[in-house]
């Protein structure tokens, strides 16, 4: 039976999405667990075909963004072919397996899928101290301003996966009108909203697991930076932080400006930017996301912007979305995306 799917819809505005139906999600037979979606659609995810064209831009503090620009074997898009920008998730890259997904459902309806990595996750550790966040906006916008300059007049959307998801909502907020005329449509794929209530989420049964992954990736990290990061934070403690809160304490509030990590989680939470939102923005997310609590999912906020079209699915997983049979699995939310900014961007 296919699943209930929840979009809010409703404004006196102009229709939600400008009409765009979200199709319905049903999970492939064995798969409606929310740990089987979120780890199967790795594999599942099909990258056969992408190739990339990597660019450096240089920061004005004295850093580098590596950013890719996507090609699929058989598509071959015109220099005026619209193009979205994708934000990765935490720990990830911009070729990640859900994101080569992303490239290739892009570039069938006629996008150039350009990838964003973010402060030390191209492959190469970056020159400064400072990192990456959920909240990073500015080096968005530089990537955005960069992107305006090299394909000028093309037609822009964005697409932010979990925390990268997180990071698009935050940066279409706080700019508001500035981006309704340079930017034409966004999606964010399993982004949370309130960075405080998700902490203790990540704390709990199996999320441990994927807690310690990214612990392992960003300590690697930090002892890649030792001698660059000891003046600045405590590296010892944050080389021994075993959750992420105790990571952001030592390591991300300080770094970055922020008072403590509860004022990071605060200030970089997504929920507080959604009322500023003026660009239409597909927004998914499961009920199911073992990563993401259901109640951080702001409801009223997302019923009252017009701009914004938000279906929460029962089923999913975090950046999952597995439907079909063994041998023909589909992955619903990178179609739904591709889909939804091609109607704008097209």
């Amino acid at each position: 039976m296919t699943e209930a799917l929840f979009p809010w819809i409703g404004s006196s505005q102009a229709p939600r999405g400008g009409g765009f139906q979200v199709e319905p999600f049903a999970p492939a037979a064995g798969l409606a667990n929310p740990h089987a979606q979120t780890l199967a659609a790795i594999p599942l995810a099909r990258g056969r075909g992408v190739k990339f064209q990597r660019t450096r831009i240089d920061t004005p503090d004295g850093d580098f963004l590596d950013i890719d620009v996507a090609t699929v074997a058989g598509v071959d898009l015109p220099a005026a072919a619209p193009l979205a920008l994708l934000l990765h998730g935490l720990e990830g890259s911009a070729r990640r397996p859900y994101a080569l997904e992303m490239y290739r459902q892009l570039a069938r309806r006629g996008i150039r899928g350009v990838g964003m990595n973010f402060r030390s996750c191209s492959g190469e550790i970056n020159r400064t101290a400072r990192s990456y966040h959920a909240g990073a906006t500015e080096d968005v916008a530089l990537v955005h301003a960069w992107l305006d300059s090299r394909f000028p007049g093309v037609a822009k959307g964005m697409a932010g996966f979990s925390l990268g998801g997180n990071m698009l909502l935050k940066y279409l907020g706080e700019r508001g009108g500035e981006l309704a005329i340079r930017l034409r449509a966004a999606a964010a794929i399993s982004p949370p909203f309130d960075l405080t209530m998700n902490h203790e989420t990540l704390n709990q049964g199996w999320n441990r697991r994927y807690v310690a992954s990214f612990l392992g990736s960003i300590q690697a990290k930090l002892r890649a930076k030792a001698e660059l990061l000891r003046p600045l934070i405590d590296l010892e403690r944050a080389l021994a932080a075993q959750t992420l809160h105790e990571l952001d304490e030592a390591m991300t509030a300080p770094l970055h400006g922020f008072a403590d990590a509860d004022d990071y989680y605060t200030r970089a939470s997504a929920r507080r930017y959604l009322p500023g939102i003026q660009v239409p923005t597909l927004i998914l997310r499961a009920a199911d996301d073992p990563l993401i609590a259901a109640a951080d999912i702001p409801h009223d906020l997302l019923q009252l912007n017009g701009a914004l079209l938000a279906a929460i699915t029962p089923h999913g997983g975090h950046v999952g979305w597995i439907e079909g049979r063994p041998l023909a699995y589909r992955l619903w939310a990178q179609r739904q995306a591709a889909a939804f900014l091609a109607q704008y961007l097209g």
